[in-house]
């Protein structure tokens, strides 16, 4: 089966039923299968363990668990799941954490059916959903934070100059096609840095690669450009 043939499958965790069976019926309408749905991040951590889905819809807050710890067990049980945190304020800042426990990005919750269903195909081909505005206004508040997590232990002096120029341009929201136009570079030249930085740096995906570009300081708020 082919990337392009493949249909994610997918657990809705949310504590509310019209948010669980609205994005189900989004979902299922345009080809991607839910296998489950979780009322709270206690349930949503058996049921990944079970399902072993593909992708993971995470509400941040929900009782008995928060979307953030149901996001750190399932991915130590289930490191190939992604987790796609769904948030109501644009601003909450419990997104940038999220990020930080290995979450692949996150959506809000008045997300259109075609970008909800667009961005669970996005990262279950294990790309990370980054919307640069919202992401540059999270960092901006909260990545000064002393007492925030860090994304990775990493030593960037493992990386060349070039890998640490790409690592820059990923940490400002590039693409890696316009990682490839501002480089002068082929597309798969820029896909082979991006893979060998995520190896070198234990990095999953480019959410974990913009919260590090920040952490250390590679990249400072104002670098990240709006689109």
């Amino acid at each position: 089966m082919t990337a392009a043939e493949r249909t994610p499958r997918v657990l809705v965790a949310d504590d509310q039923t019209l948010i669980r069976t609205g994005f189900r019926l989004i979902l299922t309408a345009r080809g991607i299968e839910v296998v489950g749905e979780a009322a709270d991040g206690a349930e949503a951590v058996v049921m990944a363990r079970e399902l072993v889905p593909d992708v993971v819809l995470m509400d941040i807050r929900m009782p008995n668990m928060d979307g953030l710890e149901a996001t750190r067990r399932i991915l130590e049980h289930t490191p190939g799941c992604r987790v796609l945190m769904l948030t109501t304020f644009d601003l909450d800042r419990y997104v940038y954490t999220a990020l930080s426990v290995g979450a692949s990005g996150f959506l809000l919750k008045d997300v259109t059916p075609e970008h909800l269903a667009a961005a669970v195909r996005l990262v279950d081909t294990g790309d990370a959903l980054l919307a640069p505005s919202i992401t540059r206004r999270l960092v901006e508040r909260f990545a000064s934070d002393t007492g925030r997590p860090r994304a990775v232990p990493a030593d960037l002096a493992a990386l060349t100059p070039r890998e640490l120029e790409v690592l820059t341009l990923l940490g400002r929201g590039l693409s890696n096609t316009e990682l490839a136009a501002e480089l002068t570079l082929s597309e798969a030249t820029v896909k082979s840095h991006v893979a060998r930085i995520f190896a070198k740096l234990a990095l999953r995906d480019r959410a974990q690669a913009v919260v590090l570009a920040y952490e250390t300081g590679l990249v400072r708020p104002s670098g990240l450009r709006d689109r």
